[in-house]
């Protein structure tokens, strides 16, 4: 029987398959961003998405100004507002609490007790830090929506990125990300008969294409397309698909940066359900950023959309076949060789034993069983620890 043949016999009358996602890692940061996302940060398509974010900038200038010259002004019919004139400008601006906390950052002044003053005593010293500011110059991003806003203040060497740039990138490999390309918002998981289901529909509830005024977050997979790398102990094929997600923020409150991996399944909640073969990359928005961006992020963002997985799949099969323990003692040497103490190491053997009904031989099943007792630790450090060693034992069988 063909592998086609066997993906198409594991999928149900709605082309679900059944998966194992219990393997691998549990990663929750889509899930995260899914719980703190309200209603208009959520997008149901990348068209839209894009609209938003670019429409946005499109209302934007920056600027870069000497310090010295803002003034802070306090409006005299609302002794709470506080506004800055910035040279050149006709109008002035209102600070967001975002940019509001940057400014107090620059200067070295505690945005949490600026905040708690009297308008008219937080301006007196936030004027001070900006006429004593060693770096002499801020660079300024303002956007007029009916009133002009001062969304962040950085450095004059900020390497500003703008969030539809990043979208625009994935549009250029996932059209929509609705089903029109194979990048699309993923399904999910049926926990009751571990099925997982790719076509369900994108809602506000199940959309994974996020942006605030601080900020774009985008996760997409290919989960029609299944990939079988190995077979479980049952004897079904072992299923993964391709995903990726990407972060950014064009007004300073995080870097930019992009994840792929191969994974089992996405629940409702969306987490990430079996994840292997993790990678990630971090551009920070320091004065070249724009070129990194064009030259890094968005070419590898490319080549994994286009990249085969063949190479995925023959790591997969070469752990699986690497025997490297066939007693217990060889168990606890090989793991003990490799940094785990000897509770660990037993700890990691009787996982596997209870979720495979066997102790561990091949470098596959080590890696498994760690993954495993990783995702039951509580602490992140002790978490990521076990998850960096199963994936470097993994990278050197492959």
């Amino acid at each position: 029987m063909s592998n086609v043949e066997v993906l198409d016999a594991t999928r149900d009358a709605n082309g679900g398959y059944k998966v194992d996602f219990g393997r691998g890692q549990r990663i929750g940061r889509v899930s995260s961003e899914w719980f703190s996302r309200p209603d208009d940060e959520r997008f149901l398509c990348l068209s839209e998405l894009f609209d938003s974010v670019r429409s946005r900038s499109q209302r934007s200038r920056t600027r870069t100004v000497d310090s010295a010259a803002v003034r802070v002004e306090v409006s005299r019919d609302n002794a709470e507002r506080l506004s800055l004139i910035l040279p050149g400008a006709a109008d002035p601006v209102s600070p967001t609490h975002w940019s509001f906390g940057q400014l107090a950052n620059l200067i070295g002044a505690p945005a949490a007790y600026l905040r708690q003053l009297p308008a008219p005593l937080a301006g007196i010293n936030l004027q001070y830090g900006l006429a004593s500011h060693r770096a002499e110059q801020v660079k300024t991003l303002e956007t007029d929506d009916g009133r002009v806003e001062l969304r962040a203040v950085t450095g004059p060497d900020y390497g500003r990125i703008y969030d539809h740039e990043l979208v625009a990138a994935v549009r250029r490999i996932a059209g929509n990300g609705t089903g029109d390309t194979r990048w699309k918002v993923p399904g999910v998981l049926d926990w009751s008969s571990s099925i997982y289901n790719p076509r369900a529909g994108v809602t506000k509830d199940t959309t994974t294409l996020y942006a605030s005024d601080r900020d774009v977050f985008l996760f997409l997979v290919d989960d029609l397309n299944p990939i079988e790398a190995g077979r479980l102990p049952d004897g079904s094929p072992d299923l993964f698909f391709r995903g990726f997600y990407c972060w950014n923020s064009e007004v300073g409150a995080k870097t930019l940066g992009m994840a792929s991996f191969y994974l089992r399944a996405v629940c409702q909640n969306r987490n990430l359900w079996g994840v292997e073969d993790f990678e990630e990359i971090t551009i920070r928005h320091s004065k070249y950023a724009a070129s990194r961006f064009a030259y890094e992020a968005a070419p590898a963002l490319a080549r994994f959309a286009d990249s085969s997985p063949v190479p995925f799949v023959n790591g997969i099969k070469a752990a699986r076949a690497q025997i490297v323990a066939r007693s217990d003692e060889d168990r606890t040497d090989f793991l003990r060789k490799r940094g785990f103490s000897k509770a660990e190491a037993t700890k990691v053997i009787e996982t596997v034993l209870a979720e495979e009904g066997r102790k561990p031989e091949s470098v596959f099943d080590f890696v498994q069983g760690i993954t495993a007792v990783a995702r039951d630790k509580r602490h992140q450090d002790a978490r990521l620890d076990l998850e960096a060693k199963a994936k470097k034992l993994l990278d050197r069988a492959v």
